[in-house]
């Protein structure tokens, strides 16, 4: 997914404005009003050095010196006594936008100080009266902001129609800005020409060429099929490169676009490397958060600890961005959240926060997706959640006894309906033309990002032969082009659909020589399908082999897929081993039959070995740590083993404290009593 470079007012901190407080402090005066603080006068106000009145002035000192509340009460108060003033209207919704993030209320203010601009062209400005000490600069800025907002929104017409206003009153060349709008409302053509016309003009500027140059990168990127190159995105990163040179920082949002052209071209370990340097200064004012896409790399190559520390890192990064970047991105940290919630077998705090991404949708002007992505990506993680939550349930049931089982076969149904709904929807929103456009393109770069290894996912809710079709449609337009790989994995999950276990394997064995090695939970899932392939097609030896392998590489597939693992059950003979098989067979993680992967029983534990009788996973119990698990699931020793077995070798081995999931839904959560400052580093929790 792309990203706009974001421009937003820096805090200018002063230590001015605390000198009256420690000195007071130091004489003992402890009534000291935070209003009663004098502000520094600042040089500049909303970024000009033409405003003149006083309320106008007070106010961009109070955000210069971070005193936010302060600079709310002097906006109300000025609106307050002047509630028809176009300059009141318009800083209260800089504050509402800068501190708050609150758009809408922001947008109303913003509409009120248009309708109440006295001074509306260039014209009317060069005539005023010249003893006039108000600013005229009032309905230049608030037509500004408008079309920023309104891009930020989703309203990309309005936003490309104030542009058109700004410019025609005030004569200022936007030419500039238009590119983005026009990425938004899919008029690549349109951008093109727009950021050509920047580009050839006289006197341009550095600023306005490394936006036109993105504007090019993104429509290069919007039409990848002839060629697997982007020439365009080649020389929007040397420049900003030639300013790294010069000293110059290179943005958060370069380097995280960078990575986006990397992945399209599947260069993943160079996306990678763009991504390290991304996420080494913080930038509280760009709406990219780089250890968003290193959590995604790193689950798709089974870094699973790794991809738990980005996460950490994610949150700490998130923390600190500006309330206006929040609301922007919010639903793109919650869908990465569930994502590992989901592998990490939270199966339940994976659906709840993958259905708050649905129905708090981000303010996506600044990303190249759009809300119809958003949404059919956050109901598909929604169901993927609640069915593989169905799979945990009836695993936790098999190990009761009694009524008890029957109970949790019951409560597992609920979860199962959930699954069921959420498929629906998410299937009404993949079916949309228009969500499904470069769906298939592995790391389509214009895209919310659907983990490659959860893509498949979307042959079974579409059905196989409307697939297939969607499948030889892209092929032919060149979608696969950079990865031919990534085809025949949606070949082998629509093959296997419509239970063609020849199919299956011819295109499971491509799949695998043309995969890139480091999609390894993709990988995963090819092999699942082929095993259980080659295990129909009665070669139980290879079934087996490549049953051990996925298991290795997403131990969490097996549950998420609700399918089992043929198992050759042997016990060491004593009565409880045989209890704790018998549970461990009841289980729909697995099947007993003759040629299977090797469960060891024992009476406190299990094993279970791959095709050279070495150890996938082995669990043994501590007595006293089940006598108190027993108390607290109503199980028997047994069944607590047998549950504990399968979470571990179900399980990618992360473990979240509660405290950290709450935090994944930006839950007022202390992670660690430390305060970190001014650090160019974030700090590892």
């Amino acid at each position: 997914m792309i990203r706009l470079p974001a421009i937003l007012k820096q805090a200018i901190a002063t230590l001015l404005l605390f000198a009256p407080v420690l000195a007071a402090a130091q004489a003992g005066d402890r009534t000291t009003a935070l209003d009663a603080i004098p502000l520094p006068t600042p040089s500049t106000c909303f970024g000009l050095r033409t405003i003149v009145e006083p309320e106008a002035l007070a106010v961009c000192a109070a955000l210069n010196t971070s005193q936010n509340l302060r600079a709310r009460d002097l906006a109300e108060n000025w609106l307050r006594a002047q509630p028809n003033s176009a300059g009141a209207n318009y800083a209260l919704a800089e504050v509402l936008l800068s501190v708050e993030g609150n758009v809408p209320r922001a947008l109303f203010h913003l509409n009120r100080a248009e309708a109440n601009s006295t001074v509306t062209s260039l014209d009317e400005m060069l005539a005023r009266d010249a003893d006039d000490a108000s600013s005229p600069m009032w309905h230049y800025l608030t037509l500004n902001q408008l079309s920023s907002v309104h891009q930020l929104v989703g309203n990309q017409e309005e936003s490309l129609r104030y542009l058109d206003a700004l410019s025609e009153a005030y004569g200022v060349d936007l030419e500039p800005y238009k590119g983005w709008p026009l990425i938004k409302l899919k008029r690549f053509d349109l951008a093109r020409q727009s950021a050509l016309r920047v580009l050839n003009g006289e006197d341009t500027d550095a600023f306005s060429i490394a936006q036109a140059w993105n504007t090019l990168c993104a429509v290069e990127l919007s039409e990848p099929l002839q060629s697997p190159g982007a020439p365009a995105c080649d020389q929007a990163l040397s420049l900003d490169e030639a300013g790294l040179n010069r000293g110059e920082t290179l943005s958060t949002v370069t380097l995280s676009n960078a990575a986006e052209v990397a992945l399209s071209r599947i260069r993943l370990a160079e996306a990678e490397t763009l991504i390290d340097r991304a996420t080494r200064t913080p930038n509280p004012s760009s709406v990219a958060n780089p250890w968003i896409q290193k959590v995604y790399l790193t689950l798709a190559a089974s870094r699973f600890d790794a991809a738990q520390q980005a996460l950490t890192q994610m949150l700490a990064w998130r923390s600190r961005q500006a309330p206006l970047v929040s609301v922007s991105n919010r639903a793109e940290h919650y869908l990465v959240g569930a994502t590992l919630l989901l592998l990490a077998g939270y199966t339940e705090d994976a659906a709840r926060l993958a259905e708050t991404a649905l129905n708090q949708p981000d303010r996506n002007g600044n990303f190249s997706a759009d809300d119809a992505q958003k949404e059919a990506v956050s109901a598909l993680i929604t169901a993927l959640a609640y069915r593989a939550d169905y799979a945990l349930q009836r695993e936790r049931a098999a190990a009761h006894e009694g009524w008890a089982q029957v109970s949790g076969v019951a409560t597992a149904q609920a979860a199962r309906l959930k699954a069921w709904q959420a498929s629906r929807r998410a299937a009404s929103l993949f079916a949309e033309t228009t969500t499904l456009r470069d769906r298939l393109r592995p790391y389509g770069p214009l895209d919310v990002h659907i983990p490659e290894w959860m893509e498949p996912e979307i042959v079974g809710l579409l059905g196989a032969g409307v697939f297939v079709t969607l499948i030889d449609e892209a092929e032919r337009a060149g979608a696969f082009q950079a990865g031919p790989g990534y085809a025949h994995s949606f070949r082998v999950e629509a093959a296997a659909l419509n239970r063609d276990s020849r199919l299956v394997i011819d295109e499971a064995t491509l799949a695998l020589q043309t995969l890139p090695a480091s999609e390894r939970l993709l990988r995963a899932r090819v092999q699942w399908h082929s095993a259980q392939a080659h295990w129909q097609s009665g070669d139980r030896a290879t079934a087996i082999r490549h049953f051990a392998a996925s298991l290795r590489q997403d131990p969490s597939l097996a549950r998420r897929l609700g399918a089992a693992v043929p198992v050759s059950v042997s016990t060491d003979g004593s009565e409880q081993a045989q209890v704790l098989a018998d549970k461990l067979v009841a289980s729909p993680r697995f099947s007993a039959a003759d040629g299977g992967l090797t469960l060891e029983v024992l009476s406190d534990g299990a094993c279970l070995l791959d095709d050279s009788e070495q150890p996938l996973s082995c669990y043994t119990a501590a007595p006293l740590e089940t006598r108190d698990a027993i108390a607290s699931d109503a199980l028997s020793e047994s069944g607590l083993t047998a549950v504990a077995f399968q979470q571990q070798l179900f399980g990618i081995g992360i473990e979240l404290s509660k405290a950290q999931r709450s935090a994944l839904t930006g839950a007022s959560v202390v992670l660690r009593a430390e305060s970190y400052g001014a650090q160019q580093r974030l700090p590892d929790f």
